[in-house]
């Protein structure tokens, strides 16, 4: 998951699947001097290959963000952890901060928000939140493109002659 730092920051994180919740409760339960049964360390396996698989989706999701943000990311990639049965932490969620203030000049925005949009997007499987930043790089771009346009149209009035009391030669 992406978060934008700017005026307003935004966060979340991936929901817990039912293998997640089940290494919470598995984590939890104390083994009180007794072995585990085979069927209980059935469970625990499987489920530590659920949180593996779930540690290995968040970091890679997470490193697709910070490759695409060229930059823009304010920090490394910080994770939400759980404990697994075998007492060894798994990322269950994460998230990458970038920088999504508006830039200097409006194609300066342009671009950052470019960024900002494929940086969030990066992930085979962009979240909610991951939407959310891109539609606001989306929204970003949008107003830089105004101001782009305001900006030539200005620039073409005060360059355009004036037409009032001009003379025109037709004769040719």
């Amino acid at each position: 998951m992406i978060s934008s730092v700017s005026s307003a920051s935004a966060s979340s994180s991936y929901a817990s699947t039912p293998a997640q919740d089940s290494a919470r409760a598995s984590a939890s339960s104390e083994v009180s001097g007794k072995e585990k049964s085979v069927a209980q360390q059935k469970a625990d396996e499987r489920t530590i290959a659920a949180l593996a698989a779930s540690d290995r989706k968040v970091r890679a999701h997470e490193a697709a963000h910070i490759a695409a943000a060229q930059g823009l990311a304010v920090s490394g990639a910080s994770f939400t952890y759980t404990t697994g049965p075998d007492g060894k932490r798994y990322a269950v969620g994460g998230e990458v901060s970038i920088g999504a203030s508006p830039a200097n000049t409006p194609t300066e925005t342009l671009l950052k928000a470019a960024s900002i949009r494929r940086a969030a997007l990066a992930p085979v499987d962009p979240s909610a939140q991951d939407r959310s930043v891109a539609a606001m790089a989306d929204r970003m771009g949008a107003d830089a493109r105004l101001a782009l346009s305001r900006e030539q149209a200005a620039a073409y009035t005060r360059n355009e002659p004036s037409q009032t009391g001009a003379l025109l030669d037709i004769a040719a």
